[in-house]
């Protein structure tokens, strides 16, 4: 493959989170007439637990569609010293045959990086006059909200007003959305994939190594009770049900932790979602309700870990399921609207144990030897 030779901007940060700051830098770069191309490289060691590097890089690419965010693969420490931070970034853009012609920052350091890596630096606001905002000061706004939230009986939360208000003049508002959703105090893990591949019982099983509350998946309950009979109306019960029994489990989950019967983070766990209740009723009935499309859009950001349990294991016929090769299709139906909706997820393998740990090692922010993580793509594709 030979150099890219569009005239290419770079902007390169942690992003935790996005901030207005940010946005300036971004909009800036993407209104330059002198570049072809922007390529924005987000990345952090150590990463952020709460908001790691992947769903900060989806947030800024729901952003700037027009942009190319990229997550660059085992980057040096943060306190690594200045030559070392220039010298991966100038191996990444070389590995990948890309000549930065222009680099964005509002940082001291912009000035000798760009000289390193052969490029042009453009300060932008480097006086912070536009913008006095620290991704530092963020996050410490960050702690502050999650130390007082308490959840709320209809699926929202409680937080400090003063604090609220502060984060709203430093983030924009679909950023700020984001945020809300992960100080969540009750952490809400769903697993998704096709039938038979060992959802329900993975739900339980967590909910019990956790010691909290899980959702079972309603519309097998419904299903059932209706014989195998349904109207485009009863999926809209199931994902409007569903949803309300998540609400209620979640608060629950929170009454366990402060009761003390639950030690460190709260999770709910939750077996499938209205997007798997929309593929039912596409396969059933060939459309869907208006008002489903809608549950399974809020999907999106309804979950704070997404799994998919992999076809791995084998097909169990339980006298409702249709068979091995419909489970097949159906798996690829899954993967293939994750992908669509930008929903950043973990595809689990092996046995129930294993699944166990590597779900676990997952909400520690950790991989697994056996953990397979579908991230954004890493680098242009050569």
């Amino acid at each position: 493959m030979g150099p890219d030779r569009r005239r290419t901007g770079l902007i390169v940060g942690k992003f935790a989170p996005p901030h207005k700051g940010h946005q300036l830098l971004i909009e800036t770069a993407l209104e330059d007439e002198n570049i072809d191309q922007l390529i924005v490289l987000v990345y952090a060691n150590p990463d952020f637990p709460e908001m790691p590097t992947e769903r900060r890089a989806a947030w800024i690419r729901e952003l700037y569609p027009s942009a190319k965010i990229y997550v660059p693969e085992n980057p040096p420490p943060d306190a690594a010293d200045d030559f070392t931070q220039r010298e991966f970034v100038k191996g990444w853009l070389e590995l990948h045959h890309i000549r930065a012609d222009r680099v964005y920052s509002s940082e001291a350091y912009g000035e000798g990086f760009a000289r390193h890596i052969g490029a042009k630096h453009v300060p932008v606001d480097p006086e912070r006059k536009r913008f006095p905002i620290s991704g530092t000061r963020v996050r410490e706004l960050l702690r502050g909200l999650a130390e007082g939230a308490k959840p709320d009986v209809d699926g929202g939360t409680w937080m400090n007003p003063h604090l609220l208000g502060e984060l709203e003049t430093l983030v924009g508002s679909s950023i700020h959305r984001h945020l809300l959703h992960q100080l969540d105090p009750v952490k809400k893990v769903v697993f998704l994939g096709a039938e038979s591949t060992g959802k329900s019982t993975l739900t339980q099983r967590m909910a019990e190594e956790f010691s909290t509350e899980f959702v079972a998946e309603y519309g097998r309950e419904v299903y059932e009770r209706n014989g195998g009979v349904m109207r485009l109306e009863d999926y809209v019960h199931i994902a409007r049900e569903h949803r309300r029994l998540e609400d209620s489990a979640r608060v629950k989950a929170w009454q366990h932790k402060e009761r003390g019967s639950i030690e460190g983070q709260p999770y709910l766990f939750v077996d499938t979602n209205a997007i798997t209740t929309l593929f039912f009723s596409y396969y059933y009935h060939q459309t869907a309700r208006a008002e489903l499309h809608q549950l399974a859009n809020a999907c999106k950001d309804r979950y704070h870990h997404v799994f998919v349990c992999a076809d791995d294991i084998p097909f169990e016929q339980d006298g409702w399921r249709d068979n091995a090769v419909w489970r097949s299709r159906m798996q690829g139906l899954v993967l293939h609207d994750l992908d669509c909706r930008g929903v950043v997820y973990t595809v689990l393998h092996g046995n129930l144990d294993e699944r166990v740990r590597q779900v676990k090692a997952a909400l520690k922010g950790q991989k697994a030897a056996t953990l397979e993580a579908e991230l954004p793509q890493l680098g242009p594709k050569s």
